[in-house]
């Protein structure tokens, strides 16, 4: 279900800016890179080798390292059989909103053989992002970091200065092609199978079928030394719980942007969000007398009754402390949450906070326009192009907010179409401000098949640049209900409030008294 619906939010909420962008100063160093996208061989599970889409021969691509303010130029060569187009995720893009790009949002595809050139600076953000394929199921291998860091170097950080720093990308790992399997799960209206496995700098760690020393990461520390670990998840659809065991976190920062230092001995990850988190290399070496400790990634599923399935394995990577490590005695695993273990994550989720800093916003105080949006899991018909829909069978899954499910265009880009004023045909200017209807959102009663069904559009809301946005999103318990990451392009925004069950205006308010 949140496979589809993650690209859902990101295709449905991108042209809240569409005209709402100015451009950002550029004051550092122009930062520039050529990605050739094109085919790896990599065998992983047991595996014949095989053929899969990476940039540079990598798996995960190349780290970007940039300082705030600096410019940041990519040049993609795509030598891959497929279309592409790579996303910034989390970069503002003011003034830039042409090197976004998801695909015929902000631009058409790159075609096998082509070329493109992505220019945007890093403005007003310090933290780890990162970038990765903005179309079909391409992201599943072609991804990467953004690294931003203060403009006056590791000193400038708000938190002590960390020994290391190490970037932790957390992903899934499909053993099929999974260009593939997006195509048949739109063709037939099914929703794709599940990943074989987890992986945490591209490898699926020692726990899985045909472990190796090359299947598995390995992170050097130094003892009682600090390190920022930049964690990323670039999995497609799960969130996931990452511990490292007989130690514990500060987290200092999320999506290129600092918290109130939040200590934990988990972190709670979903598909697109990144977590810094400092962890002192403390561990007790008693309880582990090879020197060894294994960090685990393990899935997080919200879904209530029951979700898609998922795979219920652990990936690992290895914490090893230099000169006291013993490679004959095995890394020590730590217990991990259970995977409806919905309590940790909230616990975790909502003890993030901001770290409010001089010069940086502030909450608005005056709000401009209200929306209450609605998410989930709907039915609808099965559309022209979905030439192996069963439509004897009746409706198939569409994901749904206010009851419109999103239909990206098919000749033009949307941003294209926005400055050349072509918008007819391509987009219409009238996504609602509230859902069609008004029923109890979370309750099983509500479950029916009117209730389920959606519309196929390509709606858009038009705001005013600078405008003040007050967003109530309220999970609905259509077919199931179940935690959905949120990503707007081009903004970062306040959490004021969250909770479970119906939204209440009247009890939020008493309780803000």
């Amino acid at each position: 279900m949140a496979r589809s619906f993650l690209q859902l939010l990101q295709l449905m909420l991108l042209p809240f800016v569409l005209s709402a962008m100015v451009a950002s100063v550029a004051r550092g160093a122009v930062v520039e890179h050529t990605f050739n996208v094109g085919n790896l061989t990599i065998s992983q599970l047991c595996q014949p080798a095989r053929i899969i889409t990476a940039v540079n021969g990598q798996l995960p691509g190349p780290t970007i390292h940039t300082d705030e303010g600096d410019t940041v130029v990519v040049h993609l060569v795509n030598s891959s059989p497929y279309n592409m187009t790579i996303h910034w995720h989390g970069v503002f893009q003011r003034g830039t909103q042409w090197a976004d790009g998801p695909a015929m949002i902000t631009q058409c595809p790159v075609r096998p053989g082509g070329n493109y050139t992505y220019r945007f600076n890093v403005t007003g953000q310090e933290g780890t992002l990162w970038w990765h394929a903005h179309i079909s199921f391409l992201r599943a291998t072609v991804y990467g970091a953004l690294v931003i860091r203060p403009r006056g170097g590791d000193k400038a950080y708000p938190f002590p200065k960390p020994d290391k720093e190490v970037v932790v990308i957390l992903g899934e790992w499909w053993n099929d092609n999974v260009v593939d399997l997006e195509r048949m799960a739109f063709l037939t209206g099914m929703t794709a199978r599940h990943a074989d496995a987890y992986t945490i700098n591209g490898k699926p760690g020692d726990l899985y079928n045909c472990s190796a020393a090359n299947t598995t990461t390995t992170f050097q520390v130094r003892r009682n030394e600090t390190h920022l670990l930049r964690i990323i998840n670039a999995a497609l659809n799960t969130p996931l719980f990452v511990k490292v065991a007989n130690h514990s976190f500060t987290v200092v920062g999320v999506d290129a942007a600092y918290t109130t230092p939040y200590k934990t001995d988990v972190v709670v990850i979903a598909p697109g969000q990144t977590v810094d988190a400092l962890m002192v290399a403390d561990g007790d070496l008693a309880a582990a007398p090879g020197g060894r400790f294994y960090m685990a990634a393990t899935p997080y599923d919200s879904a209530i009754p029951m979700g898609p399935p998922f795979s219920q394995t652990t990936a690992t990577a290895i914490v090893e402390y230099t000169g006291q490590s013993n490679l004959t005695v095995p890394p020590v695993l730590s217990t991990r949450p259970e995977y409806n273990d919905t309590a940790t994550a909230h616990r975790f989720l909502s003890n993030l906070t901001a770290l409010v800093l001089p010069g940086k916003p502030t909450v608005p105080l005056v709000i401009d326009t209200r929306m209450f949006v609605t998410m989930g899991l709907g039915v609808s018909d099965c559309q022209p192009a979905q030439l192996f829909c069963n439509r004897s069978a009746g409706p198939v899954f569409s994901s749904s907010m206010n009851n419109a499910s999103f239909v990206a265009p098919t000749t033009i880009s949307m941003l294209e179409a926005h400055f050349t004023n072509a918008s007819a045909g391509v987009y219409t200017r009238d996504f609602p401000d509230t859902p069609p209807f008004i029923f109890d959102y979370t309750g099983g009663a509500s479950d029916t098949a009117m209730l389920q069904f959606t519309t196929k559009s390509t709606m858009v809301k038009t705001l005013r640049y600078n405008e003040t946005v007050e967003m109530v999103l309220q999970n609905t318990r259509l077919i199931a209900k179940e935690s959905h990451p949120m990503h707007i392009h081009g903004l970062n925004f306040f959490i004021v409030a969250q909770g479970f069950g119906n939204y209440d205006e009247a009890m939020l308010a008493q309780l803000s008294h």
